[in-house]
């Protein structure tokens, strides 16, 4: 990395193309034109690994040969260069091509619950938050003990939830065996699967961006998706129940899946996600 390096020089020397033009469209994001006639995103990240783990991140999904990802051009410690994707409108059809997409992705697997793409980091992001990825051979107790209970403890400890309150999250993690359903195998995870991730393309298909890969529960992405909204969800699930039906009850332990971004989101950003985090929890206790 070269100290004071803009986007437009980091990209000139990962591909080894003159630029011949950029725009900002971030802080952290710029879109640059190169020479060859290609327009690449580059994003600036300074976190330990960050860039690292999401180009393994994006070769891993990439690999399956289902779901669509941007190419990854170049990078080093501090920048990631990718292929800009042309966005357009959503669209129903788009949706149920990708809902068939994300099931096959899933389905290609992985080693292990918590395992890392390979050249991935241990020491992962989700977004701006810190993600262990440590393999483990059962999916109740690696998500209570690698995901929900991390962010619990560092919620509490800040004082954004109570010691009172997070004693429900605690049952949950204790019935999450009873809890979690049919046991399933590893997914191939996006991991970070809320819409500002789902680009939809000029092309008619979906992109996505920013992965937290990881193995995981296949229902966690879809449960992401349902949290921030997405546009022709309801199309996105038949296409991939037609794909590759869900088990049932999984309508009913998308709460479940919710807690660990949930809880990310009360470490991020405060109390405003709190009550939220908490009545997932009630609600999984309770059913």
């Amino acid at each position: 990395m070269t100290e004071g390096e803009s986007a437009g020089a980091a990209a000139a020397r990962l591909t080894g193309c003159a630029v011949t033009g950029e725009r900002p469209l971030s802080e952290a994001v710029t879109e640059v034109a190169l020479d060859d006639g290609q327009l690449v995103m580059v994003k600036g990240d300074e976190a330990p690994g960050a860039v690292r783990a999401e180009a393994a991140g994006l070769r891993w999904l990439a690999d399956a040969g289902t779901v669509r990802v941007p190419a990854v051009r170049g990078l080093d410690e501090r920048w990631l260069v990718t292929d800009l994707v042309r966005t357009g409108p959503p669209s129903a059809r788009a949706a149920v091509r990708f809902g068939r997409d994300l099931a096959a992705l899933h389905a290609s697997g992985a080693p292990a619950f918590g395992a890392p793409p390979p050249g991935g980091p241990t020491d992962a992001y989700i977004g701006l938050a810190p993600m262990r990825n440590v393999p483990a051979a059962d999916w109740p107790n690696w998500y209570a003990e690698q995901r929900v209970l991390p962010y619990l403890r560092r919620a509490v400890d800040a004082g954004t939830l109570r010691h009172a309150e997070a004693t429900v999250v605690e049952e949950v993690c204790e019935r999450l065996p009873r809890l979690a359903g049919p046991a399933e195998p590893p997914a191939r995870l996006h991991g970070d699967l809320w819409n500002g991730n789902v680009l939809w393309g000029a092309d008619g298909h979906v992109w996505l961006i920013d992965p937290a890969a990881h193995g995981g529960h296949r229902e966690t992405d879809l449960a992401m998706l349902r949290l921030f909204g997405c546009p022709y969800l309801s199309e996105l699930l038949d296409g991939y129940q037609e794909a590759a039906p869900l088990a049932s009850g999984w309508a009913d332990r998308v709460g479940l899946h919710q807690l660990f971004p949930l809880l990310v989101h009360v470490v991020l950003f405060g109390r405003g996600y709190a009550e939220q985090a908490l009545s997932v929890a009630r609600a999984a206790v309770a059913g």
